[in-house]
């Protein structure tokens, strides 16, 4: 029995010395994991919030100044309209331009080519 005793304290002696896992430290790693993953992924979420926002303001202002450049365009498109109503042919005699005298190349049409063609009847 003395044998059995020694055997028991020798193991206990050699269990204390040996390192092996302990829960409560894979438990604590574990925590501070999951901690940190909830940490970064509520700093992405502000990050991606944050430039929601600011695409969304952006985006008024951007449309606020295409409204402006569409009044501006409409103002010059009428102020056109306006200056090429009084272009007629004494304004444009003062400016120095002269009226053209066109000459445009015609055919004669195939009526009048009587005779001179030869077609053939095409039975398809």
């Amino acid at each position: 029995m003395r044998a059995v005793g020694l055997r028991i304290l020798k193991l206990k002696n050699y269990a204390e010395s040996v390192s092996i896992a302990h829960n409560g430290y894979l438990e604590r790693r574990i925590l501070h994991f999951i901690l940190m993953s909830f940490g970064a992924l509520a700093v992405i979420y502000v990050l991606i919030l944050g430039n929601m926002v600011f695409n969304i303001a952006e985006r008024r202002t951007l449309d606020t100044r295409a409204r402006a450049l569409s009044s501006e365009v409409a103002d010059l498109e009428l102020s056109y309209l306006s200056l090429s109503n009084e272009i007629d042919l004494a304004y444009s005699h003062s400016l120095g331009f002269k009226e053209a005298n066109a000459k445009f190349a015609t055919r004669k049409a195939l009526g009048s080519l009587n005779g001179k063609l030869k077609s053939t009847k095409n039975e398809i």
